[in-house]
């Protein structure tokens, strides 16, 4: 079946054609040509980037060619009597006028308008995975210059060939687990990176036109695959010239995923500890965003659970941009947001996990992951200061933030559930983009494979894990991927007030769960949400973080610690949440919004 959206063209296409037809009819193409603020896609080809374009008037010498009557004059010989009788004939010379047309060249000067462009800046190959956009554009020879801002900063005019023109960019390889019991089953939209319009445009995923060809499986009128029955499909995205495919398969095994819980967990003599809950928020609210050229790190000092004042302290190592994209970005595909919903940390690699605030309880959550490439900025292992929070400003100069720029990407829109599963290694990011509002369904879970090098999808699997049946399903909202074939997962069994720990292995397509361990405790009272979730493997300990709360529990997977067993806690008093945990060769790392910093936590006790 086919999929349409009401209407092919997007407003901004209308309003840019539009547009368009009024620049063509115009005499006057020194003026910018508006539209709506769209996001570009950077192409592989690279142009200049000017930092102005104008036309001028400008004064030139002019050859001019004029032609003339010209008088003048020759001596002929004329007969002026009769031969003789000798047969001689008299001649006398005489003038005779004539007139001929000479060309005369000469120089004037004139005034004319030419196009000026600005000083070379770059080339926009260093923008190619920078967060671009634009809302206005010069026509120059026929050919369209944006003016284009990158990570929210306005920077000058490129040609429109710098950009993906007419490009469907998909996910090659789609594979999900055989589910009798998914009732909703796989979003299509998940596999796009990106499609264009014929000028670079990002097209809004619901004007793509979607079909699906297999034997065995169909899509439904809203987009989506079912995966209760094992087959193989063909996927075709399409706008205007723009096209790809992707391959979906369902895989046979329906018992895959299917296991036990059956791990005894560890008791606790956890007193009531309550944080607030999430209709209450947080105590303290500052700006969401750091403007400043001083920026002052944060420090806090934890109290553990021996009372110890100075049980931890977290300190900050960077703050984030205070935005990612221009403003006006209203609509969410435009927009990066500065609110941060996980983290984390492989080497000197930092990814974040970036949605508008509110959309991370929306099923369909989706925003975009930003990945920091730390080195020579600053080590992760030792403080080299900077102000990457100036970014989408001009208060760092041009040279400045172009070196910021070059060590960022940012990831198409994308699905990413609540953002608080996110992991990566050397050549990936995951994130298992799970609703934290499905009340535990028995519907398949999404995992994600971005690559580093692009900060675009190359591979979706679907996975279950069930306790026996469907009865019983395990729906983990927080996860940590330790390799690339392994995670490990966080699930709260509220009705048994304990917390399980599973380990997720993938062997190629296939997937087995095992449950590695148990906490007997809820940790907190108050049904607190957990805001990060991560493995240290230098100290074979699990992170959980509530609120401003962060407990330690032995994970017991290499035999260093008792799996399950509550070892401390630490209460920082921030006032503000944890969103999102990173941990890497035993350094332990927080995140906090409002404004958006990563902390490193030091003098952690055991």
């Amino acid at each position: 079946m086919r999929r349409f959206a009401l209407g092919m063209m997007t407003s901004a296409a209308l309003m840019a054609g539009l547009a368009s037809q009024v620049q063509a009819s115009s005499k006057d193409y020194s003026k910018s040509t508006k539209t709506d603020l769209v996001t570009k896609i950077m192409g592989n080809k690279s142009y200049q980037v000017y930092s102005s374009l104008k036309l001028e008037e400008v004064t030139k010498k002019v050859k001019t060619k004029t032609k003339e009557k010209k008088k003048y004059t020759v001596k002929k010989k004329v007969a002026v009597k009769k031969k003789s009788k000798k047969g001689k004939t008299k001649y006398k010379t005489v003038k005779q006028v004539k007139y001929k047309w000479v060309t005369k060249t000469a120089y004037k000067n004139v005034k004319k308008k030419e196009w000026k462009f600005g000083k070379k800046l770059t080339a926009s190959a260093d923008f190619r995975y920078a967060h671009v956009q634009s809302k206005s554009y010069k026509v120059k020879g026929g050919k369209r210059y944006y003016y284009i801002y990158v990570d929210g900063r306005p920077v000058g005019y490129v040609n429109e060939k710098a950009f993906a023109l007419s490009k469907a960019n998909v996910v090659s390889q789609v594979s999900l687990v055989n589910n009798p019991s998914d009732s909703v089953g796989f979003n299509a939209e998940d596999a796009i990176n990106y499609v264009t319009d014929q000028h670079g445009s990002l097209v809004d995923n619901d004007s793509v036109e979607i079909s699906c060809k297999s034997a065995e499986l169909n899509i439904s009128d809203t987009g989506y695959v079912s995966s209760r029955k094992a087959g193989t499909a063909v996927l075709t995205f399409k706008y205007g010239k723009a096209k790809a495919t992707s391959k979906l398969t369902v895989r046979g095994d329906a018992k895959e995923g299917i296991s036990s819980a059956d791990v005894t967990p560890v008791k606790t003599d956890l007193p009531e500890i309550e944080t607030w809950s999430a209709s209450d928020g947080a105590s303290l609210s500052s700006s969401s965003t750091i403007t400043s050229k001083d920026a002052v790190s944060s420090s806090y000092w934890a109290t553990d659970m021996s009372g110890n004042a100075k049980g931890a302290d977290i300190e900050t190592i960077f703050y984030h941009p205070a935005v990612l994209s221009a403003p006006g970005s209203s609509n969410l595909e435009a927009k990066v947001s500065s609110a941060v919903q996980g983290i984390d940390v492989y080497d000197n690699d930092l990814v974040t996990s970036n949605l508008d605030l509110g959309q991370a309880d929306n099923r369909e959550a989706r925003g975009h992951m930003v990945f920091y490439n730390m080195r020579g900025v600053y080590n992760m292992r030792g403080v080299k200061k900077c102000n990457w929070q100036l970014i989408p400003s001009k208060m760092l100069s041009f040279n400045t933030w172009l070196s910021y720029i070059k060590n960022i990407k940012v990831s198409p829109y994308m699905k990413l559930g609540h953002g608080q599963s996110v992991g990566s290694t050397k050549k990936y990011v995951y994130v298992l983009a799970n609703w934290n509002r499905s009340n535990n369904w028995s519907n398949s879970q999404e995992l994600i494979r971005v690559k580093k090098s692009t900060m675009e999808i190359d591979k979706i699997w679907t996975f279950k894990v069930w306790n026996g049946s469907a009865k019983y399903p395990r729906i983990f909202l927080n996860a940590d991927v330790i390799d690339d074939n392994t995670l490990l997962a966080l699930f709260h069994n509220a009705s048994k007030h304990r917390y399980e720990y599973w380990k997720i292995s993938r062997s190629g397509d296939s997937f087995k769960a095992k449950e590695v361990g148990a906490t007997g405790s809820d940790l907190i009272s108050n049904s607190a949400e957990v805001q990060g979730f991560v493995w240290d493997s230098a100290y074979d300990v699990y992170y959980i973080a509530f609120n401003d709360y962060l407990f330690k529990i032995g994970a017991g997977l290499d035999g260093g610690t008792e799996a399950g067993k509550l070892l401390n806690y630490y209460s920082f008093h921030t006032g503000r949440e944890f969103e999102g945990l990173g941990s890497y060769k035993g350094e332990l790392y927080v995140n906090l919004n409002h404004p958006t910093e990563t902390l490193k936590v030091n003098h952690i006790t055991k």
